[in-house]
């Protein structure tokens, strides 16, 4: 019984050490600059929570969001641009992380589908409506007889 215990507490200790960890400086706070901040703020709502997923890290509570906002507002105060930031966390946290996705090569799929999708839906409409005339025709050279 020791020794489950023991497990347990081997366990827990890193995941209560995670979460009882200080947010990073910037995390929570604005910057000083209003300029810069209205930077970070528009970079930081097209940026998409991890952990959340469905909220930009703006808007998310989740320490990783948190972390990422430090990221934005600490090299943005190191001078880079809100477009190499955001190349840096696409590097580091995959395509996945903007909610605007660029075309590459492992993009590609996500504006290729809904239009070849959207062109058999139209092909499958053309060759029901050719059916359709088609009976329609076959019907009317049945009346003329």
């Amino acid at each position: 019984m020791r020794l489950v215990i023991a497990l347990l507490a081997l366990i827990a200790a890193p995941l209560a050490a995670q979460n009882a960890m200080p947010a990073a400086p910037y995390a929570y706070t604005q910057l000083d600059d209003p300029a810069l901040e209205a930077q970070a703020t528009e970079l930081m709502e097209t940026l998409r929570c991890l952990k959340c997923q469905s909220q930009s890290i703006n808007d998310s509570d989740a320490p990783m969001a948190g972390d990422m906002r430090h990221q934005v507002r600490a090299r943005l105060l190191a001078g880079e641009s809100p477009e190499q930031i955001r190349s840096w966390l696409i590097t580091r946290y995959g395509d996945y992380v903007s909610y605007q996705p660029e075309m590459s090569a492992t993009t590609w799929p996500l504006f290729a589908i809904p239009l070849v999708l959207v062109a058999l839906v139209g092909l499958a409409l053309l060759g029901r409506l050719r059916r359709r005339a088609d009976a329609g025709d076959a019907g009317d050279m049945g009346d003329a007889a």
